[in-house]
């Protein structure tokens, strides 16, 4: 799991130049078949990246993203109407049984279909109309960490070739951002040793960033075997903020831009309940810095010049979470690379 996180600046700039290379057809192809409406399917880690996609696809080009159940179709028999739609399976195998079912069912009934996937040879692979791949190289660890990222970067590619405001020379700079983030990996073990007898905890992400709180959750919990609830700063605060007493550690994303100030009244009322808050900010949020909470602030500035601020924020704003926990796993003398009861494709239906 170490060993693949430090993979992903080499990863993610392979992604993004595969990427680019067949950027201009599905433009074209969606310029001719405009979609009305965007409908993700994943499951798992891929899911929390859906859940990013959402949020980008939406915000960079004004399309409705819904997060498609598949048991709609695979457990109650029940297909919809997806004429005008674009329907995105995201796979890190691509062998999903449920999402591949949702895909092929989708482009039978007239849908445009793309597969996001890290295996080009991969039954998604042969479903979708286009592939967007996810240059990962094999991934040996059950627990995800450099697909992840690199699904953030496929869906970068989405949203551009849908016509959204997404800077390409932005993204080129993500692996070096990514890059620069690494060299926080002992400052991440160090504080991973404060949490070994850790049981439970809370991650807390807004806009861009709740995948992050989702996929941190689902890190801890795969693991170390944490119990992690994973919210919204704002839905934290619409009843769960009741689970939170003295010493319980909540993990919090911080970036700066318009998820601040809920975010910053969600750290203020997490300090008077004493809280064991971990902050993950950067250097472009100096107000996040100067919480009384405990920091790990990236020493890159993230704000984007055109768009949300936060934009281009989830890809080096995982690095340091994926850093904390496997080093928690390690001090907790686990296998993040072999949690129990685990294997590293899931097949549902």
């Amino acid at each position: 799991m170490l060993e693949e996180t430090r993979q992903q600046p080499e990863a993610l700039e392979k992604t993004l130049e595969a990427g680019l290379a067949s950027l201009a057809d599905l433009r074209r192809q969606f310029e001719v078949r405009r979609p009305r409406l965007v409908t993700l399917v994943a499951r798992g880690t891929s899911d929390n990246a859906a859940q990013f996609g959402r949020y980008l696809i939406e915000i960079t080009t004004r399309i409705p993203v819904s997060l498609a159940a598949p048991s709609v179709l695979t457990l109650y028999q029940c297909p919809l109407d997806l004429r005008d739609v674009l329907v995105v399976g995201i796979s890190q195998s691509g062998e999903s049984t449920d999402t591949n079912a949702v895909l092929e069912d989708a482009r039978a009934r007239g849908a445009l279909t793309v597969g996001i996937t890290n295996e080009s040879e991969s039954p998604m692979a042969r479903i979708a109309d286009f592939v967007i791949a996810a240059r990962a190289g094999r991934e040996e660890s059950v627990a995800a960490t450099k697909t992840y990222s690199c699904q953030l970067m496929a869906l970068y590619l989405l949203a551009a070739a849908l016509g959204g405001q997404v800077q390409v020379e932005i993204l080129r700079r993500l692996p070096d951002w990514v890059q620069t983030v690494l060299e926080l990996e002992e400052r991440a073990g160090e504080i991973a040793e404060r949490y070994t007898f850790m049981a439970r905890a809370v991650a807390v992400g807004r806009g861009l960033n709740y995948a992050n709180a989702l996929e941190l959750g689902l890190k801890l919990m795969e693991t170390s075997y944490v119990v992690t609830e994973r919210f919204s700063s704002a839905d934290l605060m619409h009843g769960p903020i009741a689970l939170i007493e003295r010493h319980f550690p909540v993990f919090a994303f911080a970036p700066p831009g318009v998820t601040w100030p809920s975010t910053s009244a969600m750290l203020d009322r997490l300090e008077e309940l004493k809280a064991e808050t971990l902050v993950i900010t950067d250097e472009s949020n100096p107000e996040a810095a100067a919480k009384p909470a405990r920091l790990i602030q990236l020493p890159i500035r993230c704000i984007a010049p055109e768009g949300p601020c936060d934009l281009y924020t989830p890809i080096p704003y995982i690095v340091p979470a994926q850093l904390f926990a496997a080093h928690l796993a390690s001090i907790k003398g686990l296998n993040p690379d072999r949690p129990r009861t685990l294997q590293k494709v899931t097949l549902t239906k």
